[in-house]
C-alpha cells in the first residue's frame, strides 16, 4: 500500500490560507454564508482483494441499514457481530471485519464510508478513512455553516484537500521532489475528484435478498481447484449460481413473491480438493514430477489426477469422507443460524462431483425404520427371533462365544448393521472378532444394494454366484465406507456428468427400471450438447429404445432463434427432397413405359396414379401442423431413478457455439454456473415439491 495513501493518513489540520481552483475547473457560483448543513448518510463497504488488488464493495441497503443500527446502538459493547449477505458473511463491528460463515476465506476490511476520492488506476471511487472521513465532515460543516470556503486541509504526509465549495473538492497528490527541503505541499500532481455522501458516486448498490428461505442446496465441485473458464474458486461460481437464481426468481416466480410464498434458495458450496491435496500426497507427486513443462504437469496433478484418487481405494476414503461430514458441518451450522427453517434440501454436483454423490447416495441407509432403530438405541426391545438371527451370524462367523454379549446389549439383525467400529469396541469385542463382523456387514450391504442396482453383467451371474460374497459388479471398483448423511435430500441434480461412463467401465450394463435412490427420490442430469465430460443415463435404464434427452426450454419461453431456423430448414430440405423424388418418379416412369404400346393404359394409369400421389403431397402438408403435434414423443418409462419422470435435460446452445462444437467443447463443461436455464430447471423442480409452479409453464417442461 502506498504509504502516501489518503485512506491511511493522519487527521489533517486546517489551514486558512485560499488556494485557488485548477485553471481546467470551472467554478460553479458560491452558496450564500449561513447555509444549511444536513448530516452525510453513510453507507458501509467491504475491502475485496482479487490478484494483490483492493477493491471497495458497498453492501446491500438492508445490511448497511443493519449495520448503522448496531454501530448507533452498540458502541459501549466489545463483540458486536452482525449478519449480512443472507447470513453467509458475519462483520465484527467492532474490529471492523467481514468474515466468512461456512467455509475459510480471508478476513475483510469493513468500514463505515461518508467520503471518497477517485483513485488514479481503474477511475473509481475509494472510500476515506472513517477518521479522516470525520475530519472533513467537520471541515464541511463548519465551510456550509459559516460559508467560508476555500478551505485547505493540510495533512502531515503532504496530501492536501481543498473544499472549494459543495459541487467541487479537490485531493492532490503531491509529485514526489528530488529535493526535499524545496517541494512544498502545493498543488502539485494530478488532482483526484472528492465526493461526499455514496449517492454522489456512481457505485451499484446491490439488492438485498430476502429474509426467508424455502430450500438449501449444497453444491460440490469437480476436479481441481478452479470451477469455471476463468479459474475461479468454488465459492466464486456458487455466489454466480446464487445471484442468478435471485434474478430468476423475481422474473418467473413474481405472483408467488408478491403472495409471500417463495422466499429464496440458499445455496451452499462444498469444498472435498483441499482435504484432499493436504494429505501430503502433493509432495510426494513433486518428488516423481518431470522438470520439463512444468505448468502442464503441475496443472494434471492439481486437476486430472483428482479422477485417479477418486478410483484409489485409499484417496476415495478421503474424498467422500470430506464431502459427507463437509454437508453435514453445514448443515448442522446452517440449522443452528437459521433455526425457523422448516425447507427442505437438496444436493447438485458439477463432473467428478456428481460421481461422487451418486456413489455416497446408493450407498446411504434406505429403511426409514432404521431410523427409529437407532434413536431408540438399547431401549428398542428386539424380538427373539431377531437375536436369534444374529446368532447364527455369529456362529456362521465361528464367534459363538460373544453371543451372550450381543444378547445382553438387545442387538437385533437391524442394530447389528448399523453398528460401528467404536460400538463393537465399546462391547469389549476383540480387535479379531471386530474386523470379521465389519467386512461381514460391509459385504451384505454391498449385496444388497448390488441386488437393487447392478443388474445385467457381461457374463450371467449365477444364484450361487450372486448368494456369495463374491459379486463380479460392485457398486463401485473402489472399497469405501461409505458415510452416512444427516438428512434425506430431496432431489440430486449432476451438471455435466460423466456417472454413466464410470458406471459403464465398472462393468454395469443396464440399470433396473425399478431402482431409485434410497433417500433421494428426485435425479435430473442436465448437460450442454458439447460437454465432453457429460454422459446420458436413460439409455442405461431403457437399452432398447432410442430416444433424445429433454430439450431444456429457454428461460425467456422459446426456443433459441437459430435452433428454430435450423429446424425449419431441415423440415424443408426434407419436404423438398420428397417433392422432388416424387416428381422425378413420375418423369421416369412416364419416360420408360410411354415407348411399348401394349402398356399404354397401364402407363396412363401409372401416370394417374403418381400424378395423384404427387398431387396428394401438398395436401399432406396442411396436415403436417398434427404431425407437430405428434413430434411431441410418447411418454417413455424411465423408471423410478426420478420417480417415474425423464432424467436427461440437454440446454441449448448458444448461436455462437454452434458455429464450432470442438471451440466451445470445455465452455460447454464450465457453462453451468451463470446459465439461466440450468437455474431455472433446478428452482421449478425445488419449487413444484412445494407445489409453487412458474408463473407461467414453459413450453416443452414436464
Amino acid at each position: 500500500a502506498d504509504p502516501r495513501s489518503p485512506a491511511g493518513a493522519a487527521l489533517p489540520r486546517s489551514s486558512p490560507m485560499a488556494a485557488q481552483p485548477p485553471p481546467s475547473a470551472a467554478e460553479p457560483a458560491e452558496p450564500e454564508p449561513g447555509g444549511r448543513y444536513e448530516a452525510v448518510a453513510p453507507h458501509w463497504f467491504y475491502c475485496k482483494v482479487t490478484d494483490a488488488r483492493e477493491r471497495w464493495v458497498p453492501f446491500s441497503a438492508q445490511d448497511s441499514e443493519r449495520l448503522e443500527a448496531a454501530h448507533g446502538a452498540g458502541k459501549a459493547q466489545d463483540d458486536v457481530v452482525v449478519p449480512t449477505s443472507g447470513g453467509r458473511y458475519d462483520v465484527q463491528l467492532r474490529a471492523r471485519r467481514r468474515v466468512a460463515v461456512y467455509w475459510e476465506e480471508e478476513a475483510a476490511e469493513v468500514r463505515r464510508c461518508t467520503w471518497f476520492y477517485k483513485g488514479d488506476k481503474d477511475n473509481k471511487f475509494i472510500p476515506y478513512s472513517e477518521s479522516f472521513s470525520e475530519e472533513l465532515e467537520e471541515a464541511y460543516m463548519i465551510a456550509v455553516t459559516l460559508g467560508e470556503w476555500k478551505k485547505k486541509l493540510e495533512s502531515p504526509n503532504r496530501e492536501v484537500i481543498i473544499l472549494h465549495n459543495p459541487k467541487l473538492m479537490v485531493h492532490y497528490h503531491p509529485v514526489a521532489s528530488s529535493d526535499d527541503w524545496v517541494s512544498t505541499p502545493t498543488e502539485q500532481g494530478r488532482p483526484r475528484t472528492v465526493k461526499r455522501g455514496v449517492e454522489n458516486i456512481p457505485v451499484e448498490i446491490p439488492n438485498g435478498e430476502p429474509l426467508q428461505i424455502d430450500h438449501l442446496v449444497f453444491v460440490v465441485h469437480g476436479i481441481g481447484p478452479a470451477c469455471d473458464i476463468r479459474f475461479r474458486s468454488i465459492v466464486q461460481c456458487v455466489n454466480d449460481f446464487r445471484n442468478v437464481s435471485l434474478s430468476m426468481l423475481q422474473s418467473h416466480f413474481r405472483k408467488a413473491q408478491e403472495q409471500q410464498q417463495v422466499g429464496r434458495v440458499e445455496f451452499l458450496p462444498v469444498n472435498w480438493h483441499s482435504s484432499l491435496h493436504s494429505t501430503g500426497v502433493d509432495v510426494d507427486l513433486e518428488r516423481i514430477t518431470l522438470p520439463s513443462i512444468n505448468r502442464l504437469r503441475h496443472f494434471i496433478n492439481d486437476t486430472i489426477l483428482d479422477v485417479f484418487f477418486y478410483n484409489s481405494s485409499t484417496y476415495c476414503q478421503t474424498i467422500v469422507d470430506t464431502v459427507a461430514s463437509e454437508m453435514n458441518r453445514l448443515h448442522r451450522l446452517f440449522l443452528q443460524r437459521n433455526p425457523q427453517f422448516k425447507g427442505g434440501v437438496s444436493i447438485a454436483g458439477h463432473s467428478l462431483g456428481s460421481l461422487i454423490l451418486f456413489d455416497l447416495l446408493t450407498n446411504q441407509k434406505a429403511d426409514p425404520e432404521e431410523d427409529k432403530h437407532c434413536a431408540q438405541g438399547s431401549r428398542t426391545t428386539s424380538s427373539m427371533g431377531s437375536i436369534e438371527e444374529v446368532k447364527e451370524i455369529l456362529k456362521k462367523l465361528e464367534l459363538s462365544e460373544y453371543c451372550d454379549v450381543f444378547e445382553k446389549e438387545k442387538m437385533d439383525r437391524q442394530a447389528l448393521f448399523l453398528c460401528t467400529e467404536k460400538n463393537l469396541k465399546e462391547m469389549g469385542i476383540p480387535l479379531g472378532p471386530r474386523m470379521k463382523i465389519l467386512h461381514y456387514i460391509s459385504s451384505k450391504t454391498e449385496m444388497k444394494v448390488t441386488a437393487e442396482l447392478w443388474l445385467h453383467p457381461q457374463s450371467p451371474v449365477t444364484p450361487a454366484q450372486r448368494s456369495g460374497a463374491a459379486l463380479s459388479i460392485p457398486l463401485s471398483q473402489v472399497s469405501a465406507n461409505y458415510p452416512q448423511l444427516n438428512y434425506k435430500p430431496s432431489i440430486f441434480f449432476a451438471f455435466g456428468s460423466p456417472i454413466g461412463m464410470f458406471l459403464t467401465v465398472r462393468g454395469v450394463k443396464r440399470i433396473d427400471p425399478s431402482y431409485s435412490l434410497p433417500t433421494c427420490k428426485g435425479f435430473f442430469n442436465i448437460f450442454h450438447p458439447f460437454d465432453p465430460v457429460a454422459y446420458r443415463i436413460e439409455p442405461m435404464i431403457v437399452p432398447e429404445l432410442e430416444f433424445e434427452p429433454m430439450l431444456l426450454p429457454h428461460h425467456k419461453g422459446r426456443k433459441r432463434m437459430h435452433l428454430e431456423l435450423k429446424e425449419g430448414l431441415t423440415r424443408m430440405s426434407v419436404d423438398l427432397k420428397n417433392n422432388l423424388l416424387g416428381s422425378l418418379r413420375v418423369a421416369w416412369q412416364s419416360f420408360t413405359r410411354a415407348p411399348v404400346p401394349a402398356l399404354e393404359a397401364g402407363s396412363s394409369e401409372a401416370e394417374a396414379e403418381a400424378e395423384a400421389g404427387t398431387e396428394k403431397q401438398p395436401d399432406m402438408k396442411p396436415e403436417e401442423p398434427p404431425a407437430a403435434v405428434k413430434e411431441e414423443p410418447p411418454p417413455i418409462n424411465v423408471g423410478r431413478l426420478n420417480g417415474g419422470n425423464r432424467i436427461d435435460y440437454v440446454l441449448q446452445e448458444k448461436p455462437i457455439e454452434s458455429f464450432n462444437e470442438y471451440l466451445f467443447a470445455l465452455q460447454g463443461h464450465l457453462c453451468y454456473w451463470e446459465s439461466e436455464d440450468t437455474v431455472l430447471l433446478v428452482l421449478k423442480e425445488i419449487y413444484q415439491t412445494q407445489g409453487i409452479a412458474l408463473d407461467q409453464p414453459l413450453p416443452g417442461s414436464q
